[in-house]
């Protein structure tokens, strides 16, 4: 299977199953000098580790991760970074019963179709448990950003309960097992996700990225474009049906007047934008605004609910998945967002830096 690589200068590839021995990735292009060890990548992936609350999967994973190269003496040496964490929980007999069945909504058919067998314990590939790797591949690239840029997401929507964005509050987002940034949705959220647990069911979820800190002139026109890219990356996340950029599809809603994000100068040449619609990018290339990006995530596939579907032989059947699943897979989407949005900045700035050395890291212009 190809396609298990993501970047370009600075880029990352991922290997491992779900109920395999192991997960792991390789870091690539990642600069000499950087201060890295574990302790600077755990933090990230014990965020993102299952079976921290009810409301997330139960299954037991320390996603203890291991630095196997690419450092000496707690720096980066410019050589590849390999890391490393053990699958210590596996469950792999709650799926036997599928092991010739096709989970409706899930990638079991697809995969069966291009490659003619699949790994039915857990979704092999295709499993969330893949996504730790990102999660620590995106600790490594916050390094090559820097302290000066921040990379934060909050989830902004279960189901159709969104966030009140008048009480929107950051600190909130470490509070509560949603990562929600409002206090009283999170109650409501809780609620609504026992009564869905309970009765072996799931919903989906609309995560909110935001980076800032982030230097103008990121991306590149047409085929290197920031949002695109930015787009890719967390399209490839497990259970991401939609993303959108700035204000994204409500934009189109908009008038010309509306849209348009005006600008002013400040003392000392500096450019302020009055509004971010365009979500800190324009033409592909960031403006030196926060960079603001929300991705939509299915509802879990494998639920108790008996659902239509067909098996190897052809056969129509029904289909309920035994297990331990996220009733709602968009709360431990929260950090893998946070991660993928730090990669392709990381891969920018590098890309960047080697075309435009001299570049300024502020939105400024000449002053006459």
């Amino acid at each position: 299977m190809s396609h298990n690589t993501f970047g370009h200068l600075f880029r990352f590839t991922t290997w491992g199953e779900s109920h395999g021995p192991a997960i792991g990735c390789v870091v690539d292009g990642c600069p000499p000098g950087l201060a890295l060890t574990e302790a600077d990548i755990q933090p990230f992936l014990d965020r993102r580790r299952p079976g921290q609350s009810k409301f997330v999967t139960q299954r037991q994973e320390a996603d203890e991760v291991r630095i196997l190269s690419g450092t000496f003496e707690g720096v980066t040496t410019g050589t590849p970074i390999a890391l490393h964490i053990e699958n210590t929980d596996q469950r792999s007999k709650d799926y036997g019963d599928i092991k010739d069945r096709f989970r409706p909504g899930h990638a079991d058919i697809a995969y069966h179709l291009k490659y003619g067998v699949r790994d039915y314990r857990g979704g092999g590939r295709a499993s969330a448990r893949e996504t730790a790797m990102r999660v620590a591949a995106g600790a490594v690239a916050r390094r090559v950003l820097g302290a000066g840029v921040t990379v934060r997401a909050a989830m902004v929507a279960m189901g159709t309960d969104h966030v009140d964005r008048d009480r929107w509050d950051w600190a909130a987002v470490d509070e509560n097992p949603f990562f929600c940034p409002d206090r009283g949705a999170a109650a409501r959220w809780e609620e609504t996700l026992l009564a869905l647990r309970k009765s072996g069911s799931s919903i989906g979820a609309v995560i909110e990225v935001v980076a800032e800190g982030v230097p103008p002139g990121l991306g590149a026109p047409i085929y290197g474009k920031l949002d695109a890219d930015l787009a890719a990356g967390l399209m490839s996340i497990n259970a991401v049906k939609g993303v959108e950029i700035g204000d994204g599809f409500a934009a189109a809603a908009l008038t010309g007047e509306e849209n348009a994000d005006e600008m002013r100068m400040d003392a000392g040449g500096t450019v302020r934008f009055l509004s971010n619609r365009a979500g800190g990018v324009l033409g592909g290339i960031s403006t030196g605004q926060p960079i603001v990006a929300r991705f939509a995530v299915k509802p879990t596939s494998s639920i108790l609910t008996p659902r239509q579907a067909v098996d190897r032989q052809g056969e129509e059947v029904e289909v309920l998945t035994k297990g331990r699943h996220d009733p709602c897979v968009g709360i431990r989407a929260v950090p893998v967002g946070e991660a993928m949005m730090a990669l392709v900045l990381a891969d920018h700035l590098l890309r960047h830096r080697a075309q435009n050395p001299e570049a300024p890291l502020t939105a400024r212009l000449p002053r006459n």
